[in-house]
């Protein structure tokens, strides 16, 4: 006689409940000379977790409502084309949701709606992956979801106005959603987290949108890796969050008077370690920004490396490299609370007699022209000048303006190597 216990035997009938669907699932092929040659039908007939497998073709679909578990498989990229109405090409209010392998078209513009080629709601265990999406006024929106995986979507729109455009993938109040290994590009932002808790962006590429690369607002516990944003309008903002980890990303090419490769507007204890800051108006511009790790960057080329200001406490600027960039860091205060240290600075002049690999001489990487350009940009025009150096040597000698306890004490002769 075999005893089984009441842990084991209650684990059995979970397991079995759950393996039973899936074992009476069926695939339904979906196309021209099928039994179902639209999908809206398809899904109706089907039970909770079949196929539909979409054949290769033009279907004229629109607000395709999946109310059930199901996989909806498109089979050689067929095309589902809206043709700009103003409508849902998929709206998803069921768990275990997925939509793989499909062209989304023509999703229409709408000022009272935001209408997407896959809208989910209040759905969890879902995926969407390996498709297309063109011209949609919002690629891929999330809300009141959780446990999602966005992956391999190449979203692309070519929106020329911020009133036109919508966001690439959208996510509204939602827990643990993954998104990775995605293409934004033409939307107003590519990737856009409000209210998103303890979640995931990683390996993608946001560029040439209109606004943000990648837009932040009230998201805590979150992480992005990896990823490159590259000529947006405006950058990368981070705002009203906290534990938010930047780990690994490419910010570069964010140009123009309101520009920055990664705006931090009012967070706190959260990391920044091992990006790459290349060629933009201003590398990290941060207003509010209290407790922050800033270690292993690499600033170069920027017009203005890190712009800290006066309301940013107790954050750790130490171990980046600072290359070549006009001015390396501005602030709007005569006082400092962050720590500088054992940072490279192209800039700094001074000598190692000890050899120990860091400079004998203090680094006061704030200079009184970038001040004036700060508040008066015009100012500019004089850059490199005679007098300029004149002003500049003045005030290191009798600093006045520039906060005196603004220093690198231990200032890097050699770049690391990150």
């Amino acid at each position: 006689m075999i005893v089984v216990s009441k842990k084991i035997a209650a684990a059995l009938i979970i397991v079995l409940g759950c393996a039973l669907p899936c074992a009476f699932a069926k695939i339904l092929p979906v196309g021209p000379g099928e039994r179902f040659a639209e999908i809206t039908p398809a899904v109706a007939a089907a039970h909770a977790f079949d196929t539909l497998l979409v054949k290769k073709a033009t279907y004229r679909e629109h607000t395709i409502i999946i109310n059930k578990p199901l996989w909806v498989m498109g089979e050689g990229m067929p095309v589902i084309d809206a043709r700009n109405k103003e409508a849902d090409i998929f709206i998803i209010m069921s768990d275990s949701v997925f939509i793989e392998g499909f062209v989304l078209s023509n999703v229409g513009v709408s000022y009272l709606n935001e209408y997407a080629a896959v809208k989910v709601r209040k759905g969890r265990n879902g995926v969407v992956r390996n498709n297309t999406i063109k011209d949609c006024y919002f690629g891929i929106y999330l809300e009141y979801a959780r446990d999602y995986i966005i992956s391999n979507n190449d979203i692309v729109a070519h929106t020329k106005d911020e009133s036109s455009a919508g966001n690439a993938i959208h996510v509204w109040k939602a827990n643990n959603i993954e998104i990775a290994y995605n293409s934004a590009t033409g939307h107003r932002d590519g990737i856009y987290f409000e209210f998103v808790d303890d979640s995931k962006i990683h390996h993608n590429v946001s560029f040439n949108n209109l606004r943000y690369g990648l837009h932040f607002m009230f998201s805590n516990r979150d992480g992005y890796f990896f990823n490159e944003f590259t000529d947006n309008g405006a950058g990368v903002a981070v705002m009203f969050s906290k534990q938010i980890r930047m780990e690994e990303n490419l910010f570069a090419n964010n140009w123009g008077t309101a520009s920055y490769g990664l705006l931090l507007k009012e967070i706190s204890d959260g990391e920044i370690h091992k990006n790459r800051f290349i060629q933009n108006t201003i590398g990290i511009l941060a207003e509010g920004a209290n407790r922050l790790s800033i270690q292993r960057n690499q600033f170069t080329q920027n017009g203005t490396a890190l712009d800290m200001k006066g309301n940013c406490l107790d954050n750790k600027v130490t171990h980046n490299n600072f290359l070549a960039n006009t001015f390396e860091v501005v602030t709007n205060s005569k006082y400092n609370n962050n720590e500088y240290n054992s940072n490279y600075w192209s800039l700094y002049s001074g000598y190692d007699l000890d050899r120990d690999g860091f400079g004998d001489l203090p680094y006061r990487p704030v200079n009184l022209f970038a001040k004036i350009t700060n508040e008066i940009p015009s100012a500019s025009i004089m850059l490199h000048s005679f007098f300029v150096n004149i002003l500049e040597l003045s005030e290191r000698i009798f600093p006045e303006i520039i906060p005196e306890e603004l220093v690198d004490k231990k200032p890097r002769m050699r770049p690391y190597i990150l």
